[in-house]
């Protein structure tokens, strides 16, 4: 189930009125989408585990996955647009926007065991994985396991390197953030304070354009941020980070089209692109100039075309 937000601290409130405010004003979590309320929120149970998630559109299927510390409204300028060819659907990763946050650990696995499940519950064939950072990864690993209902994969800016400390690269407080993580009782206490001026600073140095980031979905992020025991799954997360490297030793196995989109500012280093795209048999690969981590933040339009055009290349049933 979903959580009430937590009152944000007294020092935020001063600072910040519209804090308090939103917290008092916006019930938790939202009746509907802020930016389509016309797309129904529905919610599935995988595994034990409620998702929730959205459904628009026509067409073949297209499943899009989010970051770590994100939710399916990273999608939100894309969304609209990628509904005129394709059924989409995004779900809320576990410990996620307003999915239910289980006692697990977090790691490559669990995600990737959880979005195949997804597809179960569903009934979703021929369905084409798209993601970003980890949700870039996750395609991957479900598609080396041979998931029949999987039949394309693009990997936006995929979370795989590193040793799982690639976000450690935004900026100096997100190193500190991933350095204290590792550290029992700190890394829980840092946590639990829920700073949204960590927020922001980290999400901002995975964008080229800081302006990219709607306001509004800072402000639900950072309320996400305050469900009980968010942290918990966080700090799993991040505790576990190395296991989606480790996840690459698989991607030999893929037999399915992939495209990697990199942003030309993501984290990741060139050497690390390229060893994706060596590891996996027949990949393409693109970058996208003026673009960050959160590629369909930064450039949506990029986005919305590489996916259209590789599923074109790759399947006849989208139309010219």
């Amino acid at each position: 189930m979903c959580f009430p937000c937590s009152s944000p601290p007294a020092w935020a409130c001063r600072c910040f009125p519209w804090l308090s405010r939103l917290c008092a004003a916006a019930p938790f979590p939202p009746a509907q989408l802020r930016w389509a309320p016309d797309i129904p929120i529905q919610y599935v149970e995988v595994n034990g585990i409620r998702l929730r998630y959205i459904k628009t559109g026509r067409g073949p299927v297209l499943v899009l996955l989010h970051t770590l510390r994100t939710q399916l409204d990273l999608f939100e300028k894309i969304v609209p647009e990628l509904a005129g060819d394709f059924t989409v659907y995004a779900p809320d990763l576990p410990g996620h926007g307003c999915s239910d946050i289980p006692d697990a650990k977090y790691d490559a696995a669990f995600f990737a065991d959880t979005v195949e499940g997804f597809l179960e519950a569903l009934h979703l064939n021929d369905a084409t994985l798209a993601g970003v950072s980890i949700g870039g990864a996750i395609p991957l690993i479900v598609a080396a396991r041979h998931n029949p209902r999987v039949a394309r994969v693009v990997a936006i800016n995929p979370y795989d390197y590193a040793q799982g400390r690639g976000m450690a690269r935004s900026s100096l407080l997100a190193r500190l953030v991933v350095m204290a993580a590792a550290i029992p009782v700190v890394g829980e206490t840092i946590m639990r304070l829920r700073n949204f001026f960590v927020m922001k600073n980290i999400l901002e140095g995975g964008v080229f354009d800081p302006h990219s980031i709607p306001p509004p979905l800072l402000k639900e992020m950072y309320l996400t941020g305050n469900r009980k025991n968010h942290y918990r799954a966080f700090i799993s997360l991040l505790r576990n980070a190395g296991s989606w490297q480790t996840a690459t030793r698989d991607y030999a196995h893929i037999k399915i089209p992939v495209l990697f989109l990199w942003g030309s500012q993501d984290w990741a280093r060139p050497d690390e692109r390229e060893q994706d795209r060596r590891l996996v048999p027949e990949a393409e690969m693109v970058t996208v100039e003026r673009g960050g981590h959160f590629l369909p933040l930064d450039r949506p339009d990029e986005v919305v075309k590489h996916l259209r055009e590789f599923y074109r290349r790759h399947s006849p049933r989208l139309a010219s």
